[in-house]
């Protein structure tokens, strides 16, 4: 007989130790291994004699096939996903509390129901009441989208075999057990078995599935790392629970590009899709003001123009306060020391706060020169032209470095009514500016502020302050 084993899991990574600990040696949280028991194995396991042996082929012998997608009315929802729905993936989508996962997907589920395939929405945290109030107010009728309040898993099989439906939606994963696993639901074995079980589900029946994953505090994936790397595609839905703007990023995919992003607006009655984000971000922008840049980032397929804002004031504390919102805090301490040794500003002892405004974040290092000038502009207190659209890479010795797609970032720049664009120098040549905007190519930072904030003037400035 199989014995039973006690081991402590971490329930925010999932590491795995036969001995409790205070801090978790994976990731670094307090309290946070749990005592869960095991079943260990009972040995031998018989192989089954007629199940077929899987042979090595030559990979010039494999057939290609093109997955068969199902498209919904969301553009910004499929262009995420690569596409549309490819049949029997396994997808994960994970968000804070009350950002909106459930109400995104029963609004795909009724759009892919209306297909005239069967769905079955899978809801483990609200009664089927509950669901109802919730889709009469997103105005969903729908006779394919089936309800179901259901937690464990055996059950949820023989209701998916009754019911062969195509595609499957389970909200959440924290709240589905196994009845044959000794641990509580939501823990990292229970989480572990049932998104495996899941996975098998999808892949022999076909059935596309989607798993809504509740977050930690730090914004990850609750459970272990590993239910990451078994699902097709991850999928996060970001944005501030006091705004309306949403934003669905794809960081794992399988059938498609992991750069991609889906912004959507919270309404009354539920979420709409954003057709052009770049008119949304800019909308509110205040022109004139000190510190405050455009930039044209490249999110997977699309190019977003959003506003970098920086505030400069003097500290009041020995150690200056560095903050940053929407881009990488470190990237904010690199690119003031380049003021400091390649410019000449004294920002040693002055606050720094860098905002990107709209909710969105932005990893890409084209937005490096953006940011260095919001910063140099609220430090002189002088303010960008509301029409100059800033891209460029900085390097540590003050340099701007050559990004891709300039074309792509300066058309849609020009689609917007900027009139200058200040890019690497190295960019220029081998592509066609559209009409009606001019380009100054850089190629340094101490030029890039003198051409954006008073030419000459520049020069006088720094001396007499800052020297």
């Amino acid at each position: 007989m199989a014995k039973s084993k006690s081991v402590f899991f971490c329930q925010e990574c999932g590491y795995e130790s036969p001995k409790w600990m205070g801090k978790c040696p994976g990731c670094k949280s307090w309290n946070s291994m749990v005592e869960e028991t095991i079943k260990a194995s009972s040995g031998r396991v018989e192989r089954n004699a007629q199940r077929e042996t899987s042979r090595p082929i030559p990979i010039t012998k494999i057939e290609k096939t093109n997955e068969r997608r199902i498209l919904t009315k969301m553009s910004e929802f499929n262009r995420v996903l690569g596409g549309g729905v490819v049949e029997g993936s396994l997808v994960l989508v994970g968000g804070d509390p009350g950002i909106g996962k459930s109400t995104l997907l029963l609004q795909a589920s009724d759009q892919l129901a209306q297909t005239g395939q069967k769905v079955l929405y899978i809801s483990g945290e609200e009664s089927v009441r509950q669901t109802k109030m919730r889709a009469e107010r997103l105005g969903i009728q729908s006779d394919n989208l089936y309800v179901l309040a259901e937690t464990d898993i055996y059950e949820i099989e023989n209701r998916l075999k009754d019911l062969d439906p195509g595609f499957l939606i389970i909200d959440s994963i924290q709240t589905i057990y196994n009845p044959e696993v000794s641990s509580a639901p939501g823990s990292v074995s229970q989480v572990r078995e049932c998104t495996g079980h899941l996975m098998r589900l999808a892949k022999t029946r076909g059935v596309a599935t989607f798993i809504v994953g509740h977050v930690t505090k730090d914004g990850a994936i609750a459970g272990p790392r590993l239910l990451e790397h078994m699902v097709d595609a991850v999928l996060y839905f970001e944005g501030e629970r006091h705004h309306t703007f949403r934003i669905l990023r794809a960081v794992k995919n399988r059938f498609g590009s992991t750069n991609e992003i889906g912004v959507f607006e919270m309404k009354e009655a539920g979420l709409s899709e954003v057709s052009n984000p770049s008119e949304i971000f800019l909308q509110e922008r205040t022109a004139g003001t000190a510190g405050s840049t455009v930039v044209a980032a490249v999110e997977g397929t699309r190019t977003v123009l959003v506003e970098i804002q920086a505030l400069v004031t003097p500290t009041s504390f020995g150690n200056p306060r560095r903050m940053a919102t929407g881009v990488d805090h470190n990237r904010i301490s690199l690119l003031m020391a380049v003021l400091e040794k390649r410019v000449g500003l004294l920002l040693q002892n002055h606050d720094a706060y860098v905002n990107v405004a709209g909710g969105v974040r932005l990893d890409e290092p084209a937005t490096d020169l953006a940011v260095a000038l919001s910063i140099a502009s609220s430090f002189r207190d002088r303010s960008t032209e509301a029409t100059d659209i800033v891209i460029g890479e900085v390097g540590l010795t003050g340099e701007v470095r050559r990004v891709s797609r300039i074309e792509q970032r300066v058309t849609e720049a020009v689609k917007l009514g900027f009139k200058r664009a200040f890019i690497p120098k190295q960019n220029i040549g081998g592509w066609t500016a559209p009409s009606g905007i001019e380009i100054i190519g850089v190629s340094t930072v101490k030029e890039a502020m003198e051409q954006a904030m008073g030419g000459s003037k520049y020069g006088s400035a720094t001396a007499k302050n800052y020297q």
